[in-house]
């Protein structure tokens, strides 16, 4: 195991730049998950990590090791892609022993550590099997075994769970983690999908456009968004344009259209002012829908109009009118859903709500 450390990366391809300075530890034994919409740097990040690319400027270290003229079949690191590349024509116990071939391995501990890695991805069995008479998801945990069977310092995942179904890739999510939990391995994973990010992560790096936008454990980062594209990208969120009414050490009282005063604790209005603009974030499944005649309560309330509903299963998300701002809340069905056409009452908790310095 060891821990990874990017100190002012930078990568440019001609005139274009795909990763802005970038400063980044990814401590020992975690799991580190790089997040972010398609072409946003993640990828270049990790194959730069692997050595596959170059940075134009910066350090990469693994552990104590300066990597930059390292080549990757030098650095010891495990890295399963997307399509598994599994090589069709060998058995799965010569695909997953592979990466011993070259590290000076006896035979008989060859075969010790194929068998106990088929044991750890649970899939004992299938050594004298071929690529082709496997499952998508049996394929993903070969790739896997034969990524950790070398015993790598680092292992890196370049969206490996993106072919699979939805059943069957949020069931490898879980066996993902279990291993990695399990083996103790610094992994770095790059995904587009926030549930598989918020679920999997020690630490999540959200990334837009070659930059780093925030950093955090999971439920800190969806909680306490420090930017409006953070906000918008993980999870549903209404951000409304608001002015900042008053601020000091207790917290924040924005003014928001059709909501009224909403006051929140200092520590979600971080970077708010009193006087300026600012954004009102409120999650969509932190907006609670009652009947418009329902009594008063401890949280702020703002009649609507539902206008569209969309049926989730055990949820349902609506999209309720509210003067010329239209508000998403995402709610799970206890009896009947509303219809579109009724009024309703939305209430929620200031609390719930994060205030971000605004534009202008």
């Amino acid at each position: 195991m060891s821990s990874v450390s990017l100190r002012n990366i930078v990568k440019r391809f001609a005139d274009f730049t795909a990763v802005h300075p970038m400063f980044l530890d990814i401590p020992e034994g975690s799991f580190v998950t790089l997040l972010g919409p398609s072409g946003c740097g993640k990828t270049t990040t990790l194959r730069m990590i692997a050595g596959l690319l170059d940075p134009t400027e910066g350090e990469i270290s693994i552990g104590e090791q300066l990597v930059n003229n390292i080549p990757m079949h030098k650095r010891n690191l495990g890295i399963v892609f997307q399509n598994y590349a599994l090589f069709p024509h060998k058995t799965i116990h010569d695909n997953v022993a592979f990466g011993l071939k070259y590290r000076n391995v006896s035979d008989a501990e060859v075969k010790r550590r194929v068998e106990d890695v088929l044991e750890l991805v649970q899939l004992p069995d299938v050594g004298s099997r071929y690529p082709n008479q496997l499952s998508g998801g049996q394929q993903q945990r070969i790739a896997l075994a034969r990524a950790i069977v070398i015993k790598p310092d680092v292992l890196l995942l370049d969206e490996p769970l993106s072919a699979l179904d939805a059943n069957l890739r949020e069931n490898m999510r879980i066996e993902l983690k279990r291993i990695q939990e399990k083996t103790g391995i610094t992994t770095v994973f790059v995904t587009h999908d926030q549930s598989e990010a918020l679920a999997m992560s020690d630490k999540l790096v959200v990334m837009s456009e070659g930059r780093i936008e925030q950093v955090g454990a999971p439920k800190d980062v969806y909680d306490n968004p420090e930017s409006s594209f953070v906000a918008d990208f993980l999870g549903t969120s209404n951000i409304i344009d608001v002015n900042c009414e008053s601020a000091d050490k207790s917290g924040v009282c924005v003014d928001a259209k059709h909501l009224g005063s909403v006051c929140l604790p200092r520590e979600k209005a971080r970077n708010a002012s009193a006087g300026l603009a600012a954004k009102l974030v409120i999650r969509a499944e932190k907006l609670y829908l009652v009947a418009a005649d329902t009594p008063s309560d401890l949280r702020s309330s703002v009649e609507g109009v539902v206008e569209t509903v969309d049926y989730q299963g055990q949820a349902v998300r609506y999209f309720v009118r509210v003067g010329d701002l239209q508000l998403q809340a995402l709610n799970m069905i206890d009896n009947q859903p509303f219809n579109e056409g009724d009024t309703v009452s939305l209430r929620f908790r200031p609390q719930d709500c994060v205030a971000l310095k605004g534009e202008g």
